[in-house]
């Protein structure tokens, strides 16, 4: 437990943080993967470039120096953190290592003068703290994980079993456990971490993708959009027979457990968790549900006819498309062109609805202020962000311009 006078000197950084952070956690990153480049295997290095991860940990940082002294406050983050760890295995060795080039950066940015000796020994103390909260948290999903039908620790090689084409821009691929075994159990909403060797690279590369199925006891299905490094080796050059490192499903993005009506939204490649939740939700519960799927045109939109089949006096499906084709036109393949607006969404506002959306960030913060403008309560609102996990504001919104 971290003392009392730790966590003052600790929050007594925080000002320092607000102005210091982003370039801490940019020397952290290149401290790391200079000292242990093997560390590449298991972090998102598009992620690297682009500096979604060092934002990330540099908004995960500052909050728990602002927060140390109740991390209880700090809950739903910390659960989302250690399932994202789950799935890519990480280990208390590793925490270790992090924490060594974390407070080698604070000290390296901030200065001497700054970071004394007791200010790296408080900020020692409360890596610990969290470090512990975090490995406790994981190895209590580790040990459950492990012994549940289909489970296992780690990662494990599976087999493509089958390659299909959802659309112009999306591949579902077919993972069957190697050994034999079945498939791990996983909650609709969920998603994998996968490792692949590309010719050529110095490294492994592990990604995370949704699971757009419900669970199968035989196979897992991922379906990528074709748009970065791994998707285009998983699209262009995998065949069906090769092996790929598996790990354990995670993910907080889940159903809530109610009898709520439920309303999910998808805009692109974001159908792909949602989906899974869809297929559930019509297979195993009475909920009514709306789903509601946002793409450019019917060339790019997966599943389509899957979800239309699965429709039914439960379940409706209502497609918005941005930029409909000639043949969408001609044959009045879509209920709405242009955005998602409030006209739209309205039908299906009520006091116990919960709204579940997932897709890019322009495409999460346009349906967040929508859902604001409606009423709707956070507490009944759910969302994914594929990658590093971000944060969304409620922009004012021209009700005009939503309706």
């Amino acid at each position: 437990m971290i003392s009392k006078e730790n966590i003052q000197i600790v929050q007594s950084t925080v000002p320092l943080l607000e102005t210091s952070i982003s370039k801490i956690t940019q020397v952290f990153y290149q401290r790391l993967f200079k000292n242990h480049p093997q560390l590449k295997n298991v972090f998102n290095m598009t992620h690297q470039a682009k500096g979604s991860q060092p934002e990330a940990l540099a908004r995960a940082v500052f909050m728990y120096a602002r927060h140390i002294a109740q991390p209880e406050v700090l809950e739903k983050a910390i659960t989302a953190i250690a399932e994202k760890h789950v799935s890519l295995s990480v280990t208390p060795a590793q925490y270790e290592v992090v924490g060594t080039n974390l407070l080698a950066a604070i000290q390296e940015v901030l200065g001497e003068d700054v970071a004394t000796p007791t200010v790296i020994d408080a900020w020692a103390a409360a890596y610990h703290q969290l470090a512990q909260i975090l490995s406790n948290a994981e190895e209590q999903r580790y040990v459950k994980r492990a012994v549940a039908t289909g489970g296992f620790r780690g990662q494990k090689p599976f087999v493509i079993t089958q390659k299909v084409q959802e659309s112009q821009s999306i591949t579902s691929f077919y993972l069957k456990p190697k050994d034999g075994q079945p498939a791990p159990y996983f909650i609709p909403g969920q998603y994998v971490a996968i490792t692949v060797d590309i010719p050529g690279e110095s490294h492994q590369h592990t990604r995370n993708y949704s699971l757009s199925s419900v669970h199968r006891a035989d196979y897992l299905r991922i379906s990528v959009k074709k748009e970065g490094l791994v998707s285009h080796y998983l699209h262009e050059q995998i065949k069906v027979g090769d092996e790929i490192l598996v790990g354990m499903p995670a993910g907080v993005f889940t159903l809530q457990d109610t009898q709520n009506p439920v309303v999910l939204m998808a805009g692109g490649v974001g159908i792909t968790p949602l989906f899974s939740m869809y297929q559930h939700l019509i297979a195993h519960t009475h909920r009514q549900v709306t789903f509601i799927q946002c793409a450019l045109n019917s060339e790019v939109h997966a599943f389509k006819n899957e979800s239309f089949g699965l429709a039914n006096e439960q379940a409706k499906v209502i497609t918005v498309y941005n930029e409909p084709t000639a043949q969408d036109q001609l044959h009045d393949q879509y209920d709405y062109d242009g955005l998602l607006t409030a006209e739209i969404l309205s039908p299906y506002i009520d006091s116990q609805a919960e709204f579940y959306f997932c897709g890019p960030k322009a495409f999460m913060q346009h349906t967040l202020a929508l859902l604001s403008l409606l009423g709707v309560n956070d507490d009944r609102i759910y969302y994914e962000f594929f990658g590093p996990s971000g944060e969304l504001e409620k922009p004012t919104i021209d009700p005009q311009v939503a309706l």
